[in-house]
């Protein structure tokens, strides 16, 4: 039974505070410089721009994700919002077959736009599957094994023209994953991450570990991280049914959110977050929360911070929000905010490097 907490009320203020110290943006992870532990925490990093990873998991402490991806301890796949991510591998499964659930190639209108029907999209499947077992493919190989496998002169066409949508219900279904570079050319594999599980087992984990980061939340807040509202309302509100008493529920200003049972008190005491703060391009820290929510970015502000073709700024924080965007390469920073201007350029030389 889900805890309900009414006379638990938080301001968005403490929220932020929170959530800066659980995503190790107060004192960084604890000394152990671990890219997956701080991966499993996040509940994933975006990695569709390789540099705004490997910033996000520096800014944090964290060594580069390079070792991880060779041992195949991180796993860099399509996933939250159909994009690339870095998922440590014990955490894959779940998030991938929670992104499933979309069931976007269905859709009439999908098959239009891609050039592959349920159908054709399946036959793919199954012939990646075969191809990548034990083998590492640019996308020039796969897409001639797939056809050579297939038969199907049709299907060259369709993965000419929408390779990237069609791929990721591949990765979703665990069929395939990034590989290692070979020079300038990706490449894919199988992940090996055995059978799915049933999707309220998988929902209990990811929800545990989106709230563990992002949290407070609501399920639309949950839903635009995992799927940009996508999700269909019923299964929603399944999913967090299933969570069962791990949850309960806090007020804040107001409004009901959910928090993992075992954090409440944990959120309540969380000291004030930093004064000011630098975050890289497509920081967790915004992904989580979302461009739009109000408490963290002033709406007039928005288009400041998710910019044309759904590129992320780099931000400053000032108490946990964001007081405005900044360059890495210059330090130069652009405030629509009050910052005291000695913590900003303290945090801009400690800045740990690098162009997110």
């Amino acid at each position: 039974m889900l805890e309900t907490t009414r006379s638990r009320e938080t301001t968005w203020g403490q929220v932020l505070a929170w959530r800066m110290r659980r995503q190790f943006l107060t004192d960084g992870a604890g000394g152990e410089p671990d890219p997956v532990a701080v991966a499993r925490r996040l509940a994933g990093v975006q990695a569709q721009v390789a540099g705004s990873a490997a910033a996000a998991l520096r800014v944090r402490g964290a060594g580069p994700p390079g070792p991880a991806l060779e041992s195949g301890a991180l796993l860099k796949t399509w996933a939250m919002r159909g994009t690339l991510h870095l998922l440590p591998r014990d955490r894959a499964a779940a998030v991938l077959a929670l992104c499933a659930t979309v069931r976007s190639w269905e859709k009439p209108s999908w098959t239009r736009a891609f050039g592959a029907t349920p159908e054709q999209l399946a036959e793919i499947a199954g012939a990646a599957r075969e191809v990548l077992d034990g083998q590492i493919l640019t996308r020039e190989e796969l897409a001639a094994e797939v056809v050579a496998r297939t038969g199907n002169e049709h299907l060259r066409e369709a993965l000419g023209s929408g390779w990237g949508a069609l791929l990721k219900p591949l990765a979703w279904w665990g069929v395939l994953c990034h590989g290692p570079s070979r020079g300038s050319k990706i490449t894919f594999t199988a992940p090996k991450l055995g059978e799915p599980p049933a999707v309220e087992d998988a929902a209990r984990v990811v929800i545990g570990d989106f709230l563990g980061a992002h949290g407070p939340a609501s399920p639309e807040m949950f839903d635009a991280w995992l799927t940009r509202g996508s999700s269909r309302k019923r299964e929603l509100r399944s999913w967090f049914a299933a969570c069962g008493d791990e949850l309960a529920q806090v007020w804040v200003e107001g409004e009901p959110m959910y928090v993992r049972a075992d954090q409440v008190e944990e959120l309540l005491a969380a000291p004030p977050a930093p004064e000011v703060a630098l975050l890289g391009a497509f920081d967790p820290y915004v992904l989580g929360a979302g461009t739009s929510c109000a408490a963290l970015i002033p709406p007039e502000h928005r288009a400041k911070v998710s910019r044309t073709a759904g590129w992320i700024a780099p931000v400053v924080l000032r108490s946990g929000r964001v007081a405005g965007t900044w360059d890495p390469a210059t330090g130069e920073a652009d405030l629509w905010e009050e910052v005291p201007r000695a913590a900003l350029q303290a945090a801009v030389r400690a800045w740990p490097g690098g162009e997110p």
